[in-house]
């Protein structure tokens, strides 16, 4: 059995993307598209596979030479110019003119069993077999009573093609005699005579990568089968819902087959050199370090690091945020709030232990220069100017910036920081606190996730809980009294630059991302600020102070 797969083409419909990788080798379940197709054919007993190519042809012949397979040929045949589908099988005549032969699309995935389509084909005396499926989308072949196609350009009542065909060698007396032509050029004119015959399948998986948002719910859909251990006919079986977003632009999705459940994470096309790889890569890191280290998050069970998804441990769907205002009662909300610290304390000092820097995807540490510029900028940019529309100077405040990132800096009790260590970033499951969203963790005061979970605009604790859980936090450190005090020092100027990030972050969601549900957290916010101004040194902050006074 011979086979040639098509995969010349430019794969205009996943520009940009494209432009740097060809579009066969695109992954699912970290294994290229074209690898599936020559898996697939190898394993139905082909011994000859033949491999069209043109656009970023070095990619695919690098590809090709590092694979192999005992006592199966494949080989590259190098276009200059594109063929076309026909052209392509025309140049292809030399190595497939003896024995009846696939040809077969590079994008696509399938549970087509192909020693069924090839034995139908041997028997059914045409020259083609076109294999169909009712695809709405694409039906536009029509069909005969006896199976054989009538035309390929049926406005109802048809089927689709899948891509997947098995052509005799008399196919060639057929073609014309020019090098560039597509093939259904040609099976218009033979199916006229009853030459191309239809392997018409029922209840198959099939999907085509050609599209970005083909391609990203075949690798949800594959990665979610392989986690539940079904084969590709019983994907159609999974339950995919999507699930409310959150200020990040990734997708989340849940899965569900019988009884079981998973998290699908969606970051995007992850392209190499990437934001968007960073990011992934450091959530796969340290999700699996933190897992190692026996820290309460969500078990990662496999990803696609080029499509971008992650499919992990469903912890249901209620966070900290949600348990907290169900319960309403101070009593319930300080034991809960211990428990997290108790985890807080652990993800800090044990995360620490062997955290590698180099697995984090924004910068290694909590530094100046990015209180500076991502937190105090930040605010500045998008809600003194962006959401307040005051034409200020963020020069004119620099100084008093300078010190406020000075002393967030000093005393800190440094270890490993998640960075957004809020309510609805903490899952709870079973009474058990989880801490998801940890992907931008790195070094730094452990004084910053306190601020960020106690100061934390979606629950908004009381001033005598926060000062009951700051009180928990340092005997459970085992501070001594001047320690306690350089510490608190440093947790009350975390608390401005969290304040700050956080009113940054709420205006840019709501102006720029339009996600209008942040705006309803500003004035919490507001008067968080205003509270934590007045109890630091206003004297190192007079223009500050002067300024959130106004708002």
């Amino acid at each position: 059995m011979k086979a040639l797969i098509l995969s010349a083409g430019f794969g205009t419909r996943l520009l940009p993307y494209t432009k740097k990788i060809p579009k066969p080798l695109f992954t699912i379940m970290s294994k290229s598209v074209l690898e599936h197709v020559i898996k697939t054919l190898v394993d139905n007993g082909c011994e000859q596979i033949l491999i069209n190519t043109h656009h970023l042809h070095n990619q695919i012949q690098s590809f090709v030479n590092q694979v192999k397979y005992n006592n199966v040929k494949i080989q590259t045949i190098y276009e200059s110019v594109i063929l076309d589908t026909g052209g392509a099988i025309a140049n292809a005549k030399p190595f497939l003119k003896d024995h009846s032969f696939f040809v077969i699309n590079s994008d696509i995935i399938s549970s087509v069993d192909l020693n069924k389509v090839y034995e139908f084909h041997k028997k059914s005396n045409t020259l083609a077999t076109l294999v169909l499926h009712d695809y709405d989308r694409f039906n536009k072949i029509k069909i005969d009573n006896q199976g054989y196609v009538q035309n390929f350009d049926s406005k109802k009542n048809g089927l689709a093609f899948t891509g997947i065909q098995v052509l005799s060698p008399q196919i060639y007396d057929y073609f014309p005699d020019k090098k560039i032509f597509s093939s259904i050029e040609v099976y218009k004119r033979i199916a006229l005579e009853k030459k191309v015959s239809s392997y018409v399948e029922e209840n198959i998986f099939w999907s085509d990568i050609g599209t970005q948002d083909a391609y990203s719910i075949t690798s949800l859909q594959i990665l979610s089968a392989a986690q539940f251990k079904i084969k590709l006919n019983k994907i159609k079986e999974i339950q995919i819902d999507k699930l409310a977003g959150d200020g990040s632009d990734r997708n989340w999705y849940r899965a569900g087959y019988g009884e079981l459940s998973y998290i699908i994470s969606d970051h995007g096309i992850c392209m190499p050199n990437s934001i968007e790889l960073s990011q992934i890569n450091a959530f796969i890191h340290i999700g699996n370090y933190l897992f190692s280290k026996q820290i309460p998050v969500p078990r990662i069970l496999n990803h696609d690091l080029l499509s971008g998804m992650v499919i992990i441990e469903d912890l249901g769907d209620v966070n900290l945020k949600i348990l907290i205002k169900q319960k309403n009662n101070d009593l319930f909300t300080v034991k809960l709030y211990k428990k997290v610290i108790d985890y807080l304390i652990d993800f800090s000092c044990k995360g620490f232990q062997g955290f590698k820097k180099e697995w984090t995807c924004q910068t290694e540490t909590y530094s100046k220069k990015l209180i500076i510029e991502k937190e105090c900028q930040y605010f500045w940019e998008a809600f003194i100017k962006g959401y307040l529309k005051r034409d200020l100077s963020f020069q004119g405040f620099l100084d008093e910036f300078n010190h406020i990132a000075d002393h967030a800096l000093k005393n800190g009790f440094t270890g490993l920081m998640h960075r957004d260590l809020q309510s609805r970033n903490i899952m709870i499951k079973k009474d058990q606190p989880f801490f998801i969203d940890f992907q931008s963790a790195r070094q730094g005061p452990l004084q910053y996730d306190l601020a960020s979970l106690l100061i934390d605009p979606y629950v908004h604790l009381n001033d005598q809980i926060k000062k009951n859980l700051l009180q928990y936090t340092t005997k459970k450190l085992k501070l001594t009294p001047k320690d306690t005090l350089k510490f608190l020092d440093c947790y009350h100027y975390c608390c401005l630059t969290r304040n700050l990030q956080i009113l940054g972050a709420f205006s840019y969601l709501s102006l720029i991302k339009k996600k209008k549900n942040f705006e309803h957290y500003i004035p919490n916010a507001v008067n968080s600020l205003k509270n934590i101004i007045k109890g630091l040194d206003t004297d190192k902050l007079p223009k500050l102070s002067k300024l959130v006074k106004t708002i």
